[in-house]
């Protein structure tokens, strides 16, 4: 729970809205990296960002990289929660924490369906994820070294370190073989791009990292949980949001192959095409960056299977993590193929 008398008296000391007035804190979600409460303090609302107590010391470091990004938005195109405050002295809280303005809309997590009125096909449910696709492409046009955050990532040699790093990570936590990832991994050294141009990036873009304003047209009202945030190759983002996308947008698998229902949404291409156009980025090289989505999120959901216990969300990655690496494989071979036959004469 939030000592709302020190946290009170810090508030003032920062002069935030509403000093005098009693403050209360809402739990609003939270688990092993960090808890989220609202807070309420006479009229005004903000959110409070904190680690659990019992959280490991280095996610002091993730909250301060996550106030970094949060505060170099402000004044930028880009949806996000306006940086209220932050506090590394432990004799708060305990914990390093920030402060963040309160969005008042939704997200489509928690939920058994869209909102009225997306819960209606053809009522703008395609601007929802035009909308998503939007938010990334303005995050890729931030000037990051303006905004103070040239120290941020390291852009140069970034795909060589994603695959060295997360096999790394997946021989730490190794609890059997997955067929396609000798394939998958061998493509990916041999197939990083020549260059790129280096962006700000989220790291975990997808529906669940977002939230919308109430009503319609669909609009974005912010990106959140920026754990993930660096310095990279921005188009990972969208292969991350859009590599669990399905061919035909209106077929009945469309409505669970992913965890929200994809029926009426735009097709793969028509949204990386509205990537491209906001961006400014191309996008011929695409394949690569799905390759590298499917076989890193396999890696990463590998971890918490290996980790399940008796956690049924977690032991329900055991038949997706194959799926997956199977498929970075599979367009991992079937790009290959398609590269060494010759165009066709006239």
């Amino acid at each position: 729970m939030i000592d709302t008398a020190r946290l009170s008296a810090w508030m003032d000391t920062e002069r935030l809205p509403g000093a005098g007035e009693p403050l209360t804190a809402e739990f609003l979600s939270g688990g092993t990296q960090n808890e989220i409460y609202l807070l309420t303090r006479g009229e005004h609302r903000s959110v409070i960002r904190i680690p659990p107590a019992d959280a490991p010391a280095e996610r002091d470091d993730g909250i301060l990289r996550e106030w970094r990004i949060t505060a170099a938005l402000d004044g930028t195109d880009v949806p996000h929660t306006p940086a209220h405050a932050v506090c590394t002295d432990h004799a708060v809280l305990g914990r390093t924490f920030y402060l963040m303005g309160y969005i008042d809309g939704w997200s489509p997590m928690g939920r058994t369906g869209w909102p009225d009125p997306f819960d209606t096909d053809g009522a703008g449910r395609d601007g929802l994820a035009y909308q998503l696709a939007e938010g990334i492409a303005l995050l890729s046009k931030v000037d990051w070294r303006e905004r103070g955050l040239h120290d941020l990532g390291r852009p140069d040699g970034f795909h060589e370190r994603q695959v060295t790093r997360w096999t790394r990570f997946f021989e730490r936590h190794r609890g059997r073989d997955l067929d396609g990832m000798a394939v998958a991994t061998h493509w990916l050294r041999t197939h990083r791009p020549l260059d790129f141009v280096p962006g700000l990036m989220h790291g975990d873009y997808q529906f669940a990292n977002v939230m919308f304003e109430h009503g319609t047209p669909a609009r974005l009202a912010a990106i959140v949980d920026w754990e993930m945030g660096t310095v990279g190759d921005p188009k990972l983002d969208l292969a991350w949001m859009v590599q669990g996308w399905p061919e035909d947008m209106d077929a009945p698998e469309a409505a669970t192959a992913s965890y929200v229902d994809l029926r009426g949404m735009p097709t793969r291409q028509r949204l990386v095409e509205h990537y491209a156009e906001v961006s400014g980025r191309q996008v011929d090289d695409l394949d690569y960056y799905l390759i590298l989505a499917k076989w890193k999120l396999a890696i990463v959901l590998e971890r918490g299977f290996q980790r399940a216990g008796a956690d049924i969300k977690l032991q329900s990655f055991g038949a997706i993590v194959p799926e997956l690496m199977r498929a970075a494989a599979e367009l991992a071979e079937s790009t290959a193929y398609a590269n060494t036959v010759a165009p066709a004469q006239d």
